[in-house]
């Protein structure tokens, strides 16, 4: 694993949380029905984790001796608060298998610390993915 090819996968993890943050503030202020009020602080509550998240990414992509992306990865449309869901789950899985990859070209790229972070980060993502999960289980089509 050269270094480059870790920069460049980086920022793409990068363009994801951008992303998340994006996703997770509009879907709370879409969220309606009577779970409006439950849903939209979920989503919420997020956006801090993500933050993080982003934050460590661009301080590492820099200390690499890269260039942080500014432009975040697209955010799928959802009308309904099952689609928001649906789109949130899809989103936390992809994450957490780009994370637990990351991990393994920061082993062979020889970044302990990196490894360490982002098997944290894979923790952070598949609790998101479970809760979303127990949310969707039992939520009406």
């Amino acid at each position: 694993m050269d270094k480059q090819t870790l920069i460049d996968h980086l920022n793409e993890d990068l363009a994801g949380e951008l992303g998340a943050i994006i996703q997770y503030i509009t879907y709370a202020a879409k969220a309606t029905g009577p779970f409006r009020p439950q849903l939209s602080q979920f989503f919420l509550a997020e956006v801090a984790d993500e933050q993080l998240h982003a934050q460590y990414l661009a301080n590492k992509i820099v200390a690499l001796g890269g260039e942080p992306t500014t432009t975040p990865r697209p955010v799928p449309p959802a009308k309904t608060n099952r689609e928001m869901l649906e789109a949130v789950l899809a989103a936390e899985l992809q994450a957490g298998q780009d994370y637990t990859k990351r991990a393994e070209e920061a082993e062979e790229y020889g970044d302990k610390g990196l490894v360490v972070q982002l098997e944290d980060m894979v923790r952070d993502e598949s609790g998101h993915s479970e809760e979303t999960e127990r949310i969707l289980r039992d939520w009406p089509l």
